[in-house]
């Protein structure tokens, strides 16, 4: 059982923001509800301005809870579009390395980019929710899905399997005081699709945000950016990914089709496609985009026994499941259930 969550500001410094004050009180008594002890880090809270100027701070804070013995989970605050500038502080002289230990990790969005790094490291991590988005929903409480798959992770150390949400909610428009205790628009969900290939496929997950993907080869928001990540050999190359199973899902930005097809020939061209097993694709925020989405991917990934699943309740469309990482896993679309494994070489916490 997790007892003491460590919040870290590894993106953007929003949380430190005084107009967001009220959200972070909803959080940490919703955290404090299940009788955690919660510590945000000594920068997580310096506000969007100090965040930006100082990654090295970030990396510092994420090395300190990674070396704290009474810090059993570390919770991104949220993501953003930067974390990548922490690299040279981490891997210059193996500070990450040196700072391992076997915790839950968890976080969303940008943060793609900080699984890939302890991934490069060999930790396993957990993807799919955060501390401002999930924890802080200004909904009466958490989104129900959200917070059973939340819950079984905070009592267990891991997620046993995933299924479909009954339902999925609108992106709210607002986050202002008046909008406490206001619900999320809601609709039918329907479930797992298979787009292409055998309804079962497994093996270990790994992946997250296509936009944070893209940046990582194009250049286009941060120019330096794709020559640091291939600086760190960031990205895996295509030995690594085969047989593993590749997640994919759009940001709130909502990329438009031209993008996500250029983002799928980046890994097409990396040779991801023809090294994976099958392909778990995230339902996109408010449904944007996703009968294009479904026809780029099986266009562009041009392997027609390729399984690819898409509309899975994961990344910036709510709710959100959390999907463990480096565990292996199995894919049924037929029955709408992924499973995964239990590892019982993995502590469900990590005390020194």
């Amino acid at each position: 059982m997790i007892r003491h969550i460590a919040i870290v500001s590894l993106s953007s410094g929003i949380l430190g923001e005084p107009s967001i004050r009220f959200e972070l009180e909803i959080g940490l008594r919703r955290l404090q509800a299940y009788g955690l002890d919660v510590t945000f880090m000594p920068h997580a809270l310096k506000g969007l301005r100090y965040i930006r100027e100082h990654p090295e701070k970030r990396a510092e804070d994420l090395l300190q809870a990674l070396r704290d013995p009474e810090i059993d989970m570390i919770l991104c605050a949220i993501g953003g579009d930067d974390t990548y500038r922490l690299l040279p502080y981490l891997f210059d002289h193996g500070e990450l390395a040196d700072a391992l230990r076997e915790k839950v990790f968890l976080g969303f969005s940008d943060t793609t980019v900080n699984h890939l790094m302890f991934h490069k490291l060999g930790l396993r991590t957990f993807y799919g929710q955060a501390f401002l988005p999930d924890i802080c929903e200004l909904s009466e409480d958490m989104l129900p899905y959200t917070k059973a798959c939340f819950g079984e992770l905070i009592a267990t150390g891991g997620i046993r399997e995933i299924r479909p949400s009954g339902l999925w909610y609108e992106g709210r428009e607002r986050f202002t005081p008046d909008q406490m205790g206001r619900p999320l628009p809601a609709h039918p969900n329907q479930g797992f699709e298979l787009l292409q290939g055998s309804p079962v496929f497994s093996g270990k997950i790994l992946g997250g945000c296509i936009d944070s993907m893209y940046d990582m080869f194009s250049g286009e928001r941060y120019p330096d950016m794709p020559d640091l990540c291939e600086r760190y050999h960031l990205f895996p190359d295509a030995e690594d990914w085969k047989g593993r199973i590749l997640l994919l899902e759009t940001s709130e930005e909502k990329p438009s089709p031209e993008q996500y097809r250029r983002s799928l020939l980046y890994l097409k061209e990396r040779g991801v496609f023809e090294a994976v097993s099958g392909v778990l694709v995230g339902k996109p925020m408010d449904e944007a985009y996703a009968q294009a989405y479904r026809q780029l991917l099986t266009e562009v990934i041009g392997r027609p026994a390729l399984p690819v699943v898409f509309n899975v309740n994961v990344g910036h469309a709510a709710p959100r499941c959390i999907v463990p990482f480096g565990v292996e896993a199995v894919v049924d679309a037929q029955r709408q259930v992924i499973r995964f494994a239990s590892d019982p070489s993995r502590p469900a916490v990590a005390h020194e």
